[in-house]
């Protein structure tokens, strides 16, 4: 059966299956936002313990998922794979630094004779939880801003600017949907640490985790609603069936309404967003990540479909329109989908593992004699 399906769509369902994988990313950055609120909600010793091993039971699941993505990118679309991380290598290395740093945190922070400290180590968790989701959402935002790159006809990159990708954060459209991203981060994960802390006689804990949850929401709206506004009114890339590149009016409201289903997901995923914030803050419920997430995740493929369907470059250069990547001028060969796509079948039992081991982790909530004196991270 998979043998049998045209290139054509064979690149479609890998950028697909890359933009479920980049969504799913975006959910499981709870473990970024939890990291930024462990000075704000934790008060001592104990609801630090019980943030830092809530969060250290999954923090290499958003790791891996990074880098996941990252490598689907470079087996389906390595044009693009060599055109952004070849050019726009200083984004690219200071997002893996901060995910780096992220990981030795964890590690280290508790270990006997740290010198630097457990704070430094905290530190080192807030900035990958502000600065390593806001130069991804900078640099997601970027597929409809359009790079400063171009090609030559041997495919080798020409970065124009020489910030090396960082110039991207300096984009107000691209510096909202990080500075988006990062609050949302927030909002996901103080909703999982309430569904996963065990907050008995913890009252005032539980409060300051809720009421986060909702300062954070509201700080997160005046950045989802500017970037909302501008795709809808923002010139966009548009490609031609000859492969020419040009500038459309109103490209990305055209592709949301050429493509109902896309738009569907949006809405769909900001009203659960938006449902999961209020019954968390105002209900009492523990729930919440759970439609917070789904959420997340239908608004991350609405984002990365309007980006790269409807004849559309999803990775547009502003310095030379026909230097633009789409799904079909970037993607690998017949034969590597096609391959790839049989290994792929694989894919939902991974996931059925994942969800296994997930609800084994949390099938009883961490509670604060566990860590009182065997605190892990």
């Amino acid at each position: 059966m998979i043998a049998n399906l045209d290139y054509a769509t064979l690149q479609q369902i890998w950028w697909i299956l890359c933009s479920v994988v980049g969504s799913l990313f975006l959910f499981l950055t709870f473990v970024q936002g939890g990291n930024t609120l462990l000075w704000q909600v934790a008060k001592n010793d104990v609801e630090s313990a019980l943030v830092m091993n809530s969060l250290g039971r999954k923090w290499e699941l958003t790791f891996t998922t990074l880098v996941l993505f990252g490598g689907a990118l470079f087996a389906a679309f390595p044009k693009f794979y060599a055109t952004s991380f070849g050019g726009a290598y200083w984004v690219w290395m200071l997002i893996l630094f901060t995910f780096i740093v992220q990981a030795v945190s964890f590690e280290y922070r508790k270990k006997p004779d740290n010198f630097l400290g457990a704070k430094v180590y905290e530190f080192f968790l807030l900035i990958n939880g502000t600065v390593g989701v806001l130069l991804i959402g900078a640099a997601v935002g970027t597929f409809f801003t359009g790079s400063n790159f171009t090609l030559n006809v041997y495919n080798q990159v020409t970065w124009t600017n020489p910030l090396r990708g960082l110039e991207a954060a300096f984009s107000l459209f691209n510096l909202s949907l990080g500075l988006f991203l990062v609050f949302n981060a927030r909002v996901l994960g103080g909703m999982y640490l309430l569904n996963n802390i065990n907050f008995s006689a913890m009252d005032a804990f539980e409060a300051r985790l809720r009421k986060s949850v909702w300062i954070n929401f509201l700080c997160a709206l005046p950045f989802l609603l500017y970037v909302l506004v501008s795709l809808l009114l923002m010139q966009g890339f548009s490609v031609d069936a000859s492969g020419v590149v040009s500038m459309v009016a109103n490209k990305y409201l055209l592709n949301l309404l050429a493509m109902p289903l896309v738009l569907g997901l949006l809405l769909v995923g900001l009203v659960l967003v938006i449902l999961a914030v209020l019954g968390t803050a105002f209900k009492g419920s523990s729930k919440g990540i759970w439609l917070a997430g789904l959420g997340t995740v239908l608004v991350g493929l609405a984002v990365f479909f309007t980006a790269g369907f409807n004849h559309t470059p999803f990775y547009p250069s502003k310095a030379d329109l026909q230097s633009s990547l789409t799904i079909f001028n970037a993607s690998s060969s017949l034969y590597t989908l096609t391959a790839m796509t049989y290994v792929a079948l694989g894919i939902p039992f991974v996931l059925a593992y994942v969800a296994y081991v997930w609800r084994q982790m949390d099938s009883q909530k961490l509670a604060a004699h566990e860590v009182a004196n065997d605190e892990a991270y």
